[in-house]
């Protein structure tokens, strides 16, 4: 209980702020990180009239606290749940786009197979998804490929592409592809500022001494499609993600002829020996369902 308080301040960077986060009085927090520090004999945290900040003590002590605190919390939900007789766990993070295109087909599958596993699914960024993984704030992690990461094991998933999507009577509605730089003349619609697919056409956009004008963000593919639809703007979103609400709005989807348009989605794992079975189980399954995938894609091609 003492270091999860110490890692709630630590998150917080104030013992108000963590007091109210765990339904407490300031001063008894308070007194729980004297006593830690009291314990440790090493004072871990700086306070100030802003809230706290950690010595170099602290946050070394803090990475130790949160890998307790995790495995302190696998423990406890993975007694409850036999007690449930519920024999597995699962917490699935995906980005938007991955979970329209492929992953409730292939958990819905997986849970008709090990229904006694329990699976916990969440919307993320691709880039919180990796570090959720990675402090283990997450078992599996499904999102498009960020790089070479050789602390998690990474395997492929499924590939999606990008396309541009405009209103049926927009100027550039009769092209059959695009290239990027031939719709930067237009107004945008993105999912959100912080998102790796805005960032990247961002800097896209910059290489070729452009700046791409983001009219509106919005939070998901139906709106963003909604936008398009009043022709108040354009996107360039994934294709398959997208399809359903384009046909129902009668919006014009269009190959977008870049390489980077075709975009890889992984599955990110900690090392996968050690893993949990109920998480082995998943990402076994997730790696058949990529290669069944994969054998269709190809039948269709030829």
């Amino acid at each position: 209980m003492s270091l999860r308080l110490f890692v709630t301040v630590c998150e917080e960077e104030s013992i108000t702020r963590a007091a109210e986060r765990e339904a407490m009085v300031p001063s008894a927090v308070s007194k729980r990180i004297a006593e830690i520090e009291s314990a440790t004999e090493v004072v871990l945290l700086v306070r100030n009239a802003r809230g706290v900040k950690l010595t170099p003590a602290g946050l070394a002590f803090l990475s130790q606290a949160r890998q307790i605190v995790r495995e302190t919390e696998k423990l406890q939900n993975e007694v409850s749940e036999y007690a449930l007789s519920v024999r597995g766990h699962v917490r699935l993070l995906a980005n938007i786009s991955s979970i329209i295109e492929f992953v409730p087909r292939d958990l819905s599958s997986f849970l008709a197979l090990h229904p006694a596993i329990r699976v916990d699914l969440q919307e993320s960024s691709s880039g919180l998804i990796v570090d959720s993984v990675r402090e283990g704030r997450a078992d599996v992690g499904i999102c498009q490929a960020v790089g070479d990461l050789t602390d998690l094991d990474i395997q492929p998933y499924a590939v999606d592409r990008l396309a541009v999507v405009v209103h049926a009577t927009h100027p550039l509605a009769t092209h059959e592809s695009l290239r990027f730089k031939d719709t930067l003349n237009h107004d945008f619609v993105a999912l959100n500022p912080d998102s790796r697919t805005t960032r990247q056409l961002i800097g896209l956009a910059a290489r070729l001494g452009r700046t791409l004008n983001h009219r509106v963000y919005v939070s998901a593919y139906e709106a963003a499609c909604q936008v398009i639809a009043e022709n108040l703007a354009i996107g360039i979103l994934a294709a398959d993600a997208v399809k359903s609400h384009a046909a129902l709005l009668g919006l014009r989807v269009i190959a977008l002829d870049e390489e980077w348009a075709q975009r890889a989605i992984v599955v990110y794992t900690q090392p996968h020996a050690g893993l949990a079975a109920p998480v082995r189980a998943l990402v076994d399954h997730l790696r058949r369902r990529a290669a069944e995938r994969g054998v269709r894609e190809r039948e269709q091609q030829r």
